[in-house]
């Protein structure tokens, strides 16, 4: 759809249009009409405009969220633009920024904030090439660090050692940029742009480092942390890094696959278990909590009774939880404010139908998003859920992927769906239908996709006219195969790839070894 444009944008359009124009003009501008000109260049991708309005930005705060999101000129949001023209030329023009000569006494410039960046799938700038949060992460932390040598090189004014302006930014931390990043930020308190971290990601990170870069963050400001795949933290390392490091301000937490495992712990586990929940409850803040693929049989209750403030957002994929668990949650006061909840990967209708949907009726007034994949419901199951289902009117994300379900029990409940007016987005599995005679569930990797693909697609227009005859094409249906889009993964995955080659063959290696030794 056509966004409309207001005339002062039209005219600013115009302005940035010719470049060489523009930035000659620049210093006859009202500063008021700089934040106008910025995302009129953004979107027509003005890499050298961009460049020099950021270099003279004469207001005290620039912060990307509002300044390419909804604005009285021009509706259309922007900030899922990660164009790396446009983001690059911001970046240098901060640098250049901090060196430009002729008044540095007078820059006003404090806060700039790049976390209201959004990565996403689909790409609308014509240059086609994104610039991903992990390369954000490395372009900042290359600028501060030349900044410096700048500094150290020229003659400046004392004044422009005065310089002191603070980056928002989220930080996204691998292998190969950590040491990069490690740089920038011992070296944050001489260099006149100062990153402050607000949301970290670490991924394919040995353990010390992760301990020793998540201290240079400064913890006190973080407000989300993810430490995810090939980082090997347990349960142990957990305890640890909540004693040595408070986080007061943190409201997310992500946790790597396999931290948890309540198999077999002895008391001191227990001891551990206990003091990990205790110092989650005293994150005041913490209100999203995701805890995948590790293993919490029984013990859901003990690390969330602590918690002070209703969880918003939990994620307990394939924690082998059972009753005890989802009679907790159920009844916990976390329940009345979940806005989002994964629970996959457990066989919901076998081991706890009335619970779970006892949860679904808690949550229902305000449930957004629910991830239901791998939970082993049938066509059976289907005028239950649509039960379940029916009173959480603000529900706009709705994934039950590798589900045994037939095409006519898809229809039927596709039929219900239509009838969620906030619904934007369905994820559904390739029906059994599509899928020879006798397979079974879960579906490993290599079955996934021996199914019938002409079948499919026309089950799937049958599935998306059902949304077309009830005026619902605003809601998007599809099957990812292999799960939903990750901007952090995509952007990483040779090194990932890279990684899990090096972990195959070191453990090809220990196994030869240990049986040449026999």
């Amino acid at each position: 759809k056509a966004t409309m444009k207001s005339l002062r944008f039209l005219s600013a359009e115009a302005f940035v249009s010719n470049a060489e124009f523009a930035r000659k003009s620049l210093g006859s501008v009202a500063h008021n009409l700089f934040p106008l000109l910025f995302k009129a260049s953004y979107l027509l991708e003005q890499g050298e405009v961009i460049h020099d309005l950021v270099e003279n930005w004469p207001l005290v705060d620039f912060n990307m969220g509002k300044l390419l999101g909804t604005t009285v000129d021009y509706q259309e949001d922007l900030s899922h633009r990660t164009c790396a023209v446009c983001l690059e030329s911001c970046l240098t023009g901060l640098r250049d920024y901090v060196l430009n000569h002729p008044s540095p006494c007078v820059k006003r410039l404090k806060v700039v904030d790049l976390t209201g960046i959004k990565d996403v799938e689909v790409q609308f700038c014509d240059c086609k090439k994104t610039m991903g949060r992990w390369a954000r992460t490395e372009l900042l932390s290359k600028l501060c660090l030349e900044l410096l040598v700048h500094l150290q090189q020229m003659q400046c004014k004392p004044c422009t050692f005065e310089i002191s302006i603070d980056v928002l930014i989220d930080l996204f931390v691998t292998e190969r940029n950590y040491e990069l990043v490690v740089q920038a930020l011992l070296q944050k308190c001489y260099c006149p742009l100062k990153i402050c971290c607000v949301a970290f990601r670490a991924d394919n990170l040995a353990l010390q480092k992760f301990f020793y870069i998540i201290k240079l963050t400064d913890p006190s400001l973080l407000r989300k942390l993810e430490v995810v795949h090939n980082v090997r933290l347990e349960m142990e390392h957990l305890e640890i890094l909540f004693n040595s490091i408070h986080f007061p301000l943190l409201m997310s937490l992500t946790l790597p696959a396999r931290t948890f495992n309540v198999q077999r712990l002895t008391a001191t586990d227990e001891l551990i278990l206990t003091t990990i929940g205790e110092k989650m409850g005293e994150m005041t803040q913490l209100t999203e909590l995701s805890l995948a693929f590790s293993i919490l049989t029984g013990r859901i209750q003990k690390l969330l009774s602590p918690l002070k403030t209703p969880l918003k957002m939990l994620d307990v994929s394939n924690c082998s939880l059972n009753h005890a668990d989802m009679a907790y949650l159920a009844n916990s006061f976390h329940s009345n404010h979940l806005e989002a909840l994964d629970l996959s990967g457990h066989d919901i209708p076998d081991l706890y139908p009335s619970t779970f949907f006892k949860l679904l009726s808690h949550s229902s007034s305000v449930l957004r998003s629910l991830i239901l994949e791998d939970c082993n419901i049938q066509d059976g199951h289907v005028n239950m859920l649509i039960l379940g289902l029916s009173p959480c009117q603000k529900l706009q994300d709705f994934k039950f992927l590798g589900n045994p379900l037939s095409s006519q029990a898809l229809k039927h409940l596709f039929t219900f769906l239509c009838g969620l007016p906030m619904l934007k987005n369905v994820e559904f599995p390739v029906p059994t239908d599509c899928y020879p005679i006798g397979i079974t569930y879960p579906i490993d990797d290599a079955s996934l996709c021996r199914f019938d693909h002409q079948k499919y697609e026309s089950i799937a227009e049958e599935l998306n006219l059902i949304l077309l005859q009830a005026n619902r094409e605003d809601v998007k249906a599809s099957t990812p195969l292999f799960g939903s889009y990750d901007a952090a993964v995509q952007e990483t995955n040779d090194e990932l790839g890279a990684y899990l080659i090096k972990s195959f063959k070191e453990t090809l290696e220990k196994f030869t070894a240990s049986l040449s030794k026999m």
